[in-house]
């Protein structure tokens, strides 16, 4: 792995960040992935070792913290009861046995002691829930983010797995099933070959056309194609207590009529796991359907429930992955791509190569200094990687492939938008050069300009419907739309044009009148959307709502933050002094409102919009919002245990006392952090009254 020096480790940060989105949305919403699964497996791994190495990198806006891709618009939204996670990754059997260490460590358990897996193949499918209630099947939807996902239930009636009544009388009256849709091996390429010879569209992968399949706005579509569903665990459920064990739920599930992989097994220790693991991936060609890894699951229950989770998986689970495929092919050309805030990133085009039955033509090549590290050339024989079906990534050159006056790549001085702009190296905290190029034309660059209103409409901020990337980018071309403000100035502007909108190929008049609706209708926004619309580096959706939490109103925001520009040190403070705000953030808002053209744009903005105020946070719990630290030794828990409890509660757990603490709690031995806790009046418990505070007693 990699490892950064803190005056490159913000710029490679920001790079991984933004691209582990795209290519989420490719995978998970566009079925056209651009890389596999060793790449996108090693640029999360990368992005993970980034903030361990520096934690003040790690915000709620990582990729990190969230799972799968924003949904699309084209389905009703489902809000998940319980949150559809994903997992941990193991890649080689030292990763398994730490695995099991940390279970035995977290449980305290002797190495003597029993400890049951589950293993499963890991299907490369779509992740799918239902919702059966009395037994009937009443909703099924995507993972989409994790939290929120499709309703696709009428197309999922169409698969013959799914049962539309679950069998027998002893299941739960409400319980949220969940598994993975898929499209065996034999019917997909019978499918892609039919298709081929019709001149239709041939996908890439199975996992891609199973999507496809599901997420049709037609069921019947969904219907011809043959789509099969394993079911493996289960989310919302009334009765949490209807099975002890992972396995007793696979057999309940076979029991009520649903598919359960029949290479499902059940081991102890980390030596039996990986011989399962070592059985499938030898079989893995026979078996009809695609996978990528084999998941190893606690078996029992209670102990899963002591485990809980960390950010967005469980502890209690993990999917061993299998090792990367490869292909050689050659590197055609080396293409920039113009972010929003100006990074310019090189695109390797390739010569098509199918990698592990995935076509890859495109990879990224991440900035300048990752080029000459690996030395790559146009022209290049190149090793492709990937494992899976996600995203691709050149691991070497083949050298003795080399042609002869083959020159290295020089990465450009200007910017490839019209203007030419210079480009300079992104600077960190310190004022130190990064990894980064960026232009330095700002919303002068054509590219950058586009890049950021295709950022401002986009579903998470503006949403505004019929006015999508290449419209947007046509009324930036002809300077109808250059910054956010001129969208809800459009109609008015429209009405005195020598060439309406309504005249335009492809628009008409009841386009144009459905946009400029569309429009209107977004005139009321909230302010935490307000805040993203800004496009300040660094701040995403998350960041938005925690900044407009925090100062409730549109002004209030504003004022803040112009003084924070001119140097007020008790707004820095403030905000220093915030959860989840970081260094990085507050230069990041320093630099934006120290701009004229900046605060000009903000001000263009909000003069067109009716900001609407945060709303107040109600907490879920007794000690949702709060800090709690943990001090001495606990008697009726661990001490990972009562973080895990506080956390899933909606505390923040810390590490030392300050001001910002508000509840410590003590057991025997505690030191100077009770000392701290008096000097500081910050409430003190004991276990026994923590516990009966948060109603676990």
């Amino acid at each position: 792995m990699t490892t950064h020096p803190p005056d490159t480790a913000q710029t490679r940060h920001a790079q991984l960040s933004t691209e582990i989105k795209h290519h989420r949305d490719l995978y998970y919403n566009q079925e056209a992935p651009e890389l596999t699964d060793a790449e996108y497996d090693a640029l999360e791994q990368e992005l993970r070792a980034l903030e361990a190495q520096y934690p003040d990198l790690h915000t709620v806006d990582s990729p990190t913290e969230q799972v799968g891709a924003e949904i699309s618009s084209k389905f009703a939204p489902v809000q998940h009861g319980v949150p559809m996670l994903s997992l941990d990754n193991a890649f080689a059997p030292e990763d398994v046995a730490d695995f099991e260490k940390s279970i035995r460590r977290f449980l305290r358990l002797p190495p003597e002691e029993e400890l049951a897996f589950a293993v499963e193949p890991k299907i490369d499918g779509l992740s799918c829930s239902l919702l059966y209630v009395n037994g009937k099947l009443v909703r099924a939807a995507t993972r989409g983010d994790g939290r929120t996902g499709e309703d696709i239930t009428e197309n999922v009636r169409t698969i013959k797995d799914v049962p539309h009544v679950l069998s027998g009388r002893d299941h739960p009256e409400r319980i949220e099933i969940r598994g993975e849709v898929y499209y065996p091996l034999a019917d997909f390429a019978a499918m892609n070959a039919k298709s081929a010879e019709e001149g239709g569209k041939v996908f890439a992968n199975p996992r891609n056309a199973a999507s496809g399949a599901l997420r049709q706005l037609d069921a019947t579509i969904t219907a011809s194609r043959p789509l099969r569903f394993f079911a493996y665990t289960w989310g919302e459920v009334s009765d949490p207590r209807f099975v002890t064990t992972q396995t007793e739920a696979l057999a309940k599930f076979h029991e009520w009529g649903f598919q359960v992989n029949p290479r499902s097994a059940t081991t102890e220790n980390s030596d039996g796991l990986l011989k399962i693991y070592e059985a499938i991936q030898r079989d893995r060609s026979s078996l009809g359907y695609d996978i990528d890894g084999v998941v190893y699951k606690v078996d029992r229950l209670d102990y899963q429930r002591r485990l809980g989770f960390v950010s967005r998986s469980p502890r209690w689970a993990i999917a061993h992955k299998f090792p990367a495929e490869q292909a050689l092919t050659h590197l055609k050309a080396i293409d920039i791509q113009v972010g929003r805030i100006g990074t310019l990133t090189p695109v390797a085009r390739l010569e098509p190569v199918n990698v592990g039955g995935v076509v890859v033509s495109n990879v990224t090549l991440h900035n300048a200094d990752e080029i000459a590290r690996k030395d790559i050339r146009i022209g290049d024989l190149v090793r492709v990687q990937r494992a899976g079906d996600v995203i691709p990534q050149i691991v070497g050159v083949e050298l003795s492939e080399r042609q002869e006056g083959t020159e290295p790549y020089v990465f450009p001085t200007v910017c490839p938008c019209p203007l030419k702009t210079a480009v300079a190296r992104e600077l960190n905290l310190k004022g130190e050069e990064g990894v980064a190029r960026r232009c330095s034309g700002e919303h002068a660059c054509p590219h950058q300009r586009v890049e950021y209103l295709k950022y401002v409409v986009s579903r998470k901020v503006l949403d505004i419907e019929g006015l999508g990337e290449k419209q947007l980018q046509k009324f930036s071309e002809e300077g109808l739309i250059r910054e956010p403000a001129d969208i809800f100035t459009l109609e008015a502007r429209d009405k005195t044009s020598l060439t309406p909108l309504r005249n335009r190929e492809g628009m008409g008049e009841t386009s144009a009148r459905n946009l400029f609706k569309a429009i209107e209708d977004r005139r009321q926004l909230p302010l935490d959307r307000f805040i993203a619309a800004l496009g300040v580096k660094g701040v995403g959706e998350t960041t938005a709502r925690l900044l407009a939490r925090a100062y409730h109103s549109e002004s209030t925001f504003r004022d803040a933050m112009i003084a924070l520009a001119a140097g007020d040190e008790e707004v820095k403070a403030a905000l220093d002094n915030m959860d989840q705000v970081g260094p990085s953030l507050v230069a990041a808002l320093i630099e934006f409102f120290s701009n004229d053209h900046n605060v000009g744009i903000y001000m263009r903005f909000v003069a067109q919009l009716s900001v609407q105020d945060a709303e107040a946070v109600a907490g879920d719990s007794a000690v949702s919002g709060k800090t709690v630290v943990f001090t001495g030794t606990l008697e009726k828990m661990t001490r990972d245990e009562a973080k895990a409890q506080a956390e899933r509660l909606g505390a923040k757990v810390a590490g030392s006392v300050s001001a910002k603490t508000h509840i410590v709690v003590a057991g025997p031995g505690a030191g100077s952090k009770l000392k701290k806790a008096a000097e500081l009046g910050v409430q003190v418990m004991t276990e026994d009254e923590w516990l009966a505070f948060i109603g676990a007693v």
